[in-house]
């Protein structure tokens, strides 16, 4: 729970950093600007919000670990990806979408710290734990927090603690350890797809077999 706060904090405070430029630069995310990836955002922050009143009384179905599903690499042409750039755009004002992120983005911050890990919610017609839905959405900030300073070098990193609970849960997901040698970060960017491995990072994967299982592309 505290780990799902931090993140969330660290990738909010963020965004209310950037400046009107930073929005129209590019994401980490294939075919979206950070304004696009900063809607998307709100919309995650929507998504808590809902199922976080969304009770089940059935047993579990998921965890942390298999609320992850591998999917195709995006190509930035998916009807809802589409519809972000829609959304993010009509915004207009960069300031407004600052605004929004924070409103809801508070609000779904204050709603998990309320939230009874122990406690059942549905979503993507699955049952997960309180505590196992908000442990999921650390890789989500994480990873989304890497999206959002891709090209922004003189932005803050997200915390470290975070970084080292992705990969762990990345590694999970996988069933192999990422080489030693690899940092959280780096770990996390060739994983799912974000940064192309040198020959020498490609070799030391070939030797755990990793070949055959990159990219990791989560939805």
């Amino acid at each position: 729970m505290d780990l799902f706060s931090h993140s969330w904090t660290a990738l909010r405070t963020t965004v209310a950093a950037l400046t009107d430029q930073d929005f129209e630069r590019p994401s980490g995310c294939t075919g979206w600007l950070v304004r696009d990836l900063v809607c998307h955002l709100v919309i995650d922050a929507q998504d808590v919000l809902i199922t976080l009143v969304t009770p089940a009384d059935t047993e579990p179905t998921r965890d942390a670990v298999t609320y992850w599903d591998i999917v195709d690499t995006p190509t930035g042409d998916d009807p809802l990806d589409a519809l972000t750039v829609r959304l993010a755009a009509a915004y207009g004002d960069p300031a407004l979408l600052k605004f929004h992120l924070d409103d809801v983005g508070s609000a779904a911050g204050r709603a998990a710290e309320l939230a009874d890990p122990g406690a059942r919610v549905s979503t993507r017609d699955q049952v997960l734990t309180v505590g196992d839905y908000l442990s999921a959405y650390v890789m989500e900030w994480t990873l989304h927090h890497l999206d959002l300073i891709a090209h922004l070098p003189d932005a803050a990193e997200p915390p470290a603690e975070g970084l080292v609970a992705a990969r762990a849960m990345l590694e999970k997901i996988a069933g192999a350890a990422f080489p030693t040698s690899f940092s959280d970060k780096d770990a996390l960017l060739i994983g799912t797809g974000r940064r192309v491995a040198t020959d020498a990072e490609n070799s030391e994967l070939a030797r755990g077999e990793w070949a055959e299982r990159l990219p990791l592309v989560l939805g």
